[in-house]
């Protein structure tokens, strides 16, 4: 889990956005996509491995992974939430 300090100096890199922890059932959803295939990054690559936990900016528009509880906060790597 990310620590509560961290997350609140955490935001988007490319539009400085805050961003929080993505909800449970929006993780659920995504993770389905994932599977079928449907999802890709910013840079247009697929996203082949589903999501343990995710960071979402407050405006909704991106999705951060993180992985062993290290958010990748990588412009290219990030998922355009309205896919």
């Amino acid at each position: 889990m990310i620590d509560q300090e961290l997350l609140e100096i955490l935001c988007c890199p490319k539009t400085k956005v805050p961003v929080g922890m993505l909800p449970e059932d929006k993780l659920t959803t995504l993770n389905e996509r994932i599977r079928r295939g449907e999802v890709k990054t910013v840079e247009g690559k697929k996203v082949d491995t589903p999501l343990d936990a995710g960071l979402i900016t407050e405006d909704g528009a991106t999705i951060y992974r993180i992985d062993d509880d290290v958010p990748i906060m990588l412009i290219d790597e990030g998922i355009p939430a309205g896919q």
